[in-house]
């Protein structure tokens, strides 16, 4: 639980008091604060730069049991990201000492010449999902999560952010939801299992939800989404998820609907195209992107979000078999164009075309984002902590990056260059899911779905290199990251 809260801070009873500290500035508006900080300088161990840290136990003139001092390092590199991580780290620090509540020190806004919502967000973010823990298959279960994170600051802050908190939980218990539906092993999530879970997460909230099953998808001549699922023993499933605060309101007015829709991959073996043994341990992460939008509807149904956002989430599972479907298929799609498989590996963009086209048509939306871990070549590009952002409406583009930056989810634009798609033609069908050459696979692949999305202002975001971590980070545990949550609330409420 997150608090904020103001008074005489060394007068409150608490476990342990973190104190960040800059090296080279005072950041702290309460001069009792600032005195303690004076005296730990001077220690030799102790001198504010980045990943210094030193403790404090029962110190005099207080109640507290402990001061954690943590540096922050010099005053120019702190921005929001930083206290993100410094509060996500003490949190970790702090799990490990077995600790059940704790308090934070907040910087003076203008001290870091930051709005006082940036900073105190930041901090309450770092701090929520720092303390999340992903123990679920481990029969001992050794630390145990934070109960309370309180964070003091000045009392015209506490009083004119009181609502923060509770937004804060809301949005990164949607983190936390996706992060663990990712992490979770591909056998407890094939297709079937996966979108149950989803909607007993999206029956408690104010959503309804439909489900495509094998039959209605060939009725509806879903023949991506079919041919993808084709080699698995678990049937292929679309979810729609509709958040519609408007449904039972009379209006003249047009109502705004913005679709989401997100790759839902629950174990990726290539197909016929087998992938080799050292990319398939980490395949069960390739539902990241379906992961994502349905917390997604189900945060904005809890914050109660002003207009309609539909989640439309292809689930299959890729697997090989005598039933599985081979390079060289052409296929129908839901929107009639027909796709020569030029490799089974390339599956993610099959079962979004399908998805969107889909979409398009039932809901009739003015936006249309797309989120997927859909090519290793974007990570190539742009590493393992930063997405692609494709699309041909460059003012959507510069929003989404714009959000990134907002949220340390990073996304950069990147190009879609009309001549490429020369690369995707087929003597055989209307187009093929593979491009005749290896080079700018991101580029092809998204340009291959802008074939389907018709005149929709669309986006597609590909987060195949920030949708997992191999290693644990600041304040995100090994394994799904939940990454795309904070990012599109955070667009969502600028559109």
């Amino acid at each position: 639980m997150l608090k904020l809260f103001s008074g005489e801070i060394l007068k409150k009873k608490a476990e342990c008091l973190v104190i960040p500290v800059c090296e080279d500035a005072d950041i702290h508006d309460d001069p009792s604060i600032t005195g303690l900080i004076e005296k730990v300088l001077k220690l030799k161990e102790f001198k504010g730069k980045k990943d210094d840290s030193v403790v404090l136990y029962d110190p005099a003139g207080t109640k507290l049991e402990r001061i954690l001092f943590v540096g922050l390092g010099k005053l120019e590199k702190i921005d929001a990201e930083a206290l993100r991580k410094f509060a996500g780290k003490s949190v970790k620090e702090l799990i490990k000492k077995a600790l059940s509540e704790i308090v934070i020190c907040a910087p003076g806004p203008e001290k870091l010449n930051m709005k006082d919502d940036v900073l105190l967000s930041a901090i309450l973010e770092g701090a929520f999902l720092g303390n999340h823990l992903f123990d679920k298959y481990k029969k001992d279960k050794k630390k145990k999560p934070l109960k309370i994170v309180s964070v003091f600051t000045d009392s015209k802050f506490v009083k004119s952010r009181r609502l923060l908190p509770a937004r804060i939980e809301t949005i990164c218990k949607g983190t936390i939801l996706a992060r663990e539906w990712v992490s979770m092993p591909s056998n407890e999530k094939r297709p079937d299992r996966f979108v149950r879970s989803m909607v007993k997460a999206a029956e408690k909230e104010d959503l309804s939800f439909s489900i495509l099953d094998e039959k209605a998808l060939k009725q509806n001549g879903m023949g991506a989404i079919l041919a993808v699922g084709a080699g698995s023993r678990s049937r292929p499933r679309l979810l729609i998820l509709d958040y519609n605060p408007l449904k039972n309101k009379k209006s003249s007015k047009k109502k705004k609907t913005l679709v989401l829709v997100g790759k839902g991959v629950t174990f990726d073996s290539g197909g016929i195209n087998l992938k080799p043994s050292a990319s398939l341990d980490e395949m069960k992460m390739d539902m990241s992107g379906a992961a994502s939008v349905a917390s997604i509807l189900i945060t904005l149904a809890r914050l109660k979000h002003k207009f309609r956002v539909v989640g439309v989430i292809p689930v299959v599972e890729n697997m090989p078999s005598g039933d599985a479907t081979r390079p060289g298929d052409i296929i129908k799609t839901y929107s009639g164009k027909t796709v020569e498989i030029g490799n089974t590996d390339a599956e993610g963009r099959l079962i979004l075309i399908d998805a969107m086209a889909y979409a398009i048509k039932m809901f009739k939306p003015e936006v249309m984002i797309d989120m997927a871990t859909l090519t290793g070549a974007c990570v190539v590009a742009l590493g393992e902590s930063i997405a692609g952002v494709f699309s041909t409406d460059e003012e959507l583009a510069k929003e989404i990056v714009a959000a990134g930056e907002a949220t340390a989810e990073r996304c950069w634009a990147m190009p879609m260059p009309e001549d490429y798609k020369n690369l995707l033609k087929s003597e055989f069908a209307d187009i093929n899911n593979m491009s005749s050459t290896r080079w700018g696979g991101a580029i092809t692949a998204a340009l291959f779905l802008s074939e389907f999305v018709e005149n929709t202002r669309w986006a597609h975001i590909d987060i195949a290199g920030p949708a997992y971590s191999k290693k644990a980070g600041d304040y995100c545990g090994a394994g799904g990251t939940g990454f795309g949550v904070r990012l599109l609330i955070n667009l969502l409420n600028k559109i």
